[in-house]
């Protein structure tokens, strides 16, 4: 699927909540050349405004960034908790608002939530993504240990598939623009989601029996039917596995510019 581009109506970077993108793109040029100047970024008088926002927004997650550093510098294990699970993100955790918290245990089968407080939520939440991420490399199978990243083969495979080119890590090039790839590294997936700013979700209401529901990638200003929610890339990537997924996409559109189509397919089905 691909992601459909909307307003954005709120933030763009929800790895970095200090930034707000819409806001910045609601600003003057001429304030927009102010606070550069006065943040020492120079050539900017003869920008025009998306240039301009560019510029800040830049310059906005670096500061974001940087202060990150120097918090998690004072506090080593303020970003992740839980250092023998790098998939859960405590501090991330406690930042989710009580709706979001109820919406993710809601979506890994767990309930009676609604009487529950934040703090319980947070609790609740951390102990599921936890014991399922300490499980998960005892659930792997051998097959799934020894795949080398290429894509998985079966009776039903479409054309698509067929004439993909395979991408095995992350050294890998399309041979050119607009070409199909297709993957099963997690590595891969995981950085070309993140250079779209997109997170690994689920199709809510499509869970079942404890298990993930429908698996999705989350786009800024995303605007399909479907709601989504988000959860954690070892989750997703347990899912992805076990249900013998193929990552079917592109890098670049023939023209160069950047690529949000996706898809995942299963050769058996």
């Amino acid at each position: 699927m691909a992601a459909t581009k909307t307003a954005k109506s709120r933030n763009d970077t929800p790895n970095t909540p200090d930034v707000s993108e819409s806001k910045i793109a609601r600003m003057k040029a001429g304030d927009l050349r102010r606070e550069l100047k006065s943040r020492g970024v120079k050539g900017t008088d003869d920008l025009k405004k998306p240039e301009l926002v560019k510029k800040m927004i830049k310059s906005e997650l670096k500061a974001s960034r940087d202060k990150d550093k120097k918090r998690n510098s004072k506090n080593p294990t303020s970003h992740n908790d839980t250092p023998n699970t790098p998939g859960v993100n405590e501090s991330e955790i406690a930042r989710l608002k009580v709706s979001e918290l109820r919406s993710r245990l809601s979506a890994r089968g767990v309930k009676g939530t609604a009487g529950l407080k934040k703090p319980e939520l947070v609790k609740k939440l951390v102990k599921t993504l936890t014991s399922k991420s300490s499980s998960e490399s005892g659930k792997r199978s051998n097959s799934d240990k020894s795949r080398d990243g290429g894509k998985r083969s079966g009776k039903n495979e479409s054309k698509s598939l067929r004439y993909s080119q395979e991408i095995k890590s992350t050294g890998e090039r399309p041979e050119r623009n607009g070409r199909s790839l297709v993957t099963t590294d997690h590595e891969v997936i995981r950085q070309w989601a993140k250079a779209r700013k997109a997170v690994p979700s689920t199709v809510v209401g499509t869970e079942h029996n404890g298990h993930l529901g429908v698996l999705r990638l989350d786009f800024p200003g995303y605007g399909g039917g479907d709601r989504l929610t988000e959860v954690s890339w070892s989750e997703w990537f347990e899912a992805f596995d076990k249900r013998r997924l193929n990552f079917i996409y592109q890098q670049r559109l023939a023209n160069g510019k950047r690529s949000n189509f996706f898809q995942l397919e299963n050769p058996d089905e």
